[in-house]
């Protein structure tokens, strides 16, 4: 009998041991990561799988729920409205992000998504950062945090990129930081904070993009296994203001005729990012009390390069191996500073991207380069012939005609009339797919095709009086050339609005979601989990079957 019941209590301080160290989620995650990388096409993983390490990508979708048919749903898939729509789950029609830039009537101005000019002052020894998330209409999911629990979370954006940082974290963020192009340190606004936290301050003193420059940029794997890759030497890249476009690259070299702001089209661009964030999670203490904090990563450096290399280049699939293991080291650290069950991350990109024409073209895919700067012309020809010679454009912007409304006014036309006018003409280029009006979309509720995506990316206040589309595989191209700029890519195809979403740690059931979801879900799905109000915006539906 005294054997028996020792080995009872053996057994039962056994499964006490077992348990005890059995980590279970707490009712809330501690520290939800969002994680965007740039211009990530969703075949993008399939196509890079077996060169992934296992503890990067792999792992997170391995112990992860990855939901593989996420798309956006709107026609310009330019990256700020992504950002915006991840952060607000809704579409520009009303988030108000509609395009990266467009036209302010009433100032005739060219507005910047996230430009803020009465902001007094920009913070000490970094000038022209007047920036703000003013321009974004209704509250994120980090506003509804600190809303919550009256500002005790903390809420922190990241990235390389000003209005990525910015319109990922919201309002009442602590702080957005983001790389100055011309110093290469990490600095924010006076929106946030009226100097720079010390730590900052340290980590700028360490001078990491110096020491990121002064590397040479070779392959992470020997250069003959990237066969995923068109060859490193091709004719659809077009490379660094230098014209070098193969490996080894010379950061130093590069960076004396570029700037240090070159690191953003290297994979230290990267992992820049991902130490700054790190550091921001231990100094900020993120994830240390009761109450949930938030930081937004954003990943650039893939789009950066996807703009001067494309898609198919080793030097874009050197960025995402070297991606990889950044992500491994973030998984890393979370199993150290915190744990998975106490940690939220969620992985998608603001948009994906497209292929270089002129390959499509050579390997028989339907392709063309629509030239807007030569379509405008002759609109606003067309219009003079039939209205008399006066300037009836304004202005044009990211495929969309913005007339000029007072003149139009002032003549006694009816507004949808011209419009309709100009959306019949634009119709007749070859590269267009479809043009409509505002009218159309203000007085018209489309539930589905391609003019429901046409109403969401539509802001009554924000967007022009024409909206066009292109076919598939075509991009826009005018005779201005921008330092860097590859092309001009934006689409409602799956080419640009398919991207991976991942969700990984706290509570999250592992394994694929099929049915389709749509980006502005993420944010009602994470307010779900939360019990937090929705942002005030919000279209979109929480997500089914990702946790218990």
């Amino acid at each position: 009998m005294n054997k028996f019941i020792a080995i009872i209590a053996f057994t039962i301080i056994f499964q006490n041991i077992l348990f005890s160290q059995i980590k279970v989620a707490p009712e809330n995650p501690k520290l939800i990561i969002n994680i965007v990388v740039e211009q990530m096409r969703y075949d993008f993983i399939q196509r890079y799988w077996s060169k992934f390490s296992e503890g990067g990508f792999k792992r997170l979708i391995n112990e992860g729920a990855f939901c593989k048919n996420a798309n956006y749903s709107y026609l310009i898939t330019e990256s700020a409205p992504g950002y915006a729509t991840i952060s607000t789950g809704t579409t520009p029609s009303n988030h108000g992000i509609v395009s990266d830039y467009w036209f302010q009537r009433l100032k005739d101005y060219k507005q910047f998504c996230i430009e803020d000019n009465n902001l007094k002052n920009s913070i000490s020894n970094f000038n022209n950062n007047k920036y703000s998330p003013k321009q974004l209409i209704g509250s994120t999911l980090g506003d509804e945090l600190r809303l919550s629990n009256y500002k005790k979370s903390k809420v922190i954006g990241i990235s390389i990129k000003n209005y990525a940082a910015i319109l990922s974290s919201g309002h009442l963020a602590n702080a957005a930081y983001w790389m100055d192009d011309e110093t290469g340190k990490w600095t924010s606004s006076s929106y946030y904070l009226d100097s720079l936290p010390d730590w900052v301050v340290n980590f700028n003193d360490k001078k990491f993009t110096e020491i990121y420059l002064a590397k040479q940029w070779n392959t992470f794997l020997p250069i003959k296994e990237y066969r995923e890759s068109l060859a490193d030497n091709n004719s659809y890249e077009k490379g660094f203001k230098n014209l070098q476009k193969t490996f080894p690259y010379e950061l130093l070299e590069l960076s004396k005729k570029e700037g240090v702001g070159v690191i953003k089209y290297t994979p230290y661009g990267n992992t820049y990012t991902k130490d700054f964030a790190l550091s921001a999670i231990v100094n900020e203490e993120l994830g240390k009390d009761e109450y949930t904090d938030l930081i937004t990563i954003s990943f650039a450096a893939s789009g950066y390069v996807n703009q001067i290399f494309g898609i198919r280049s080793v030097e874009l699939q050197d960025i995402y191996l070297r991606l990889d293991k950044d992500i491994e080291h973030l998984l890393s650290f979370v199993d150290e500073q915190l744990s998975k069950e106490d940690v939220l991350i969620v992985l998608t990109s603001d948009r994906g991207s497209i292929d270089n024409p002129d390959f499509s073209k050579e390997v028989g895919m339907p392709t063309g380069r629509f030239n807007s700067e030569q379509a405008i012309s002759v609109l606003e020809s067309y219009l003079k012939a039939i209205y008399g010679r006066a300037n009836w454009i304004k202005s044009y912007n990211n495929r969309q005609i913005y007339l000029n409304q007072i003149l139009i006014d002032a003549s006694k036309l009816q507004l949808s009339e011209v419009q309709l006018k100009a959306a019949q003409f634009m119709n007749q280029f070859k590269g267009v797919a479809n043009a409509t009006t505002a009218t159309i979309l203000q007085t018209t509720n489309f539930t589905s095709s391609i003019l429901h995506k046409f109403q969401n990316s539509y802001n009554m206040e924000r967007s022009g009086d024409v909206l066009i589309n292109l076919e598939p595989g075509w991009i826009e191209e005018n005779n201005k050339h921008v330092s860097f700029e590859y092309y001009k890519q934006s689409s409602p195809y799956k080419y640009d609005s398919h991207v991976p979403l991942i969700w990984y740690g706290w509570k999250i059931n592992r394994g694929e979601i099929l049915k389709p979801v749509n980006i502005s879900d993420i944010v009602p799905t994470i307010s779900n989990f939360l019990n937090l109000a929705y942002p005030s915006g919000s279209t979109g539906k929480p997500i089914e079957n990702l946790v218990n």
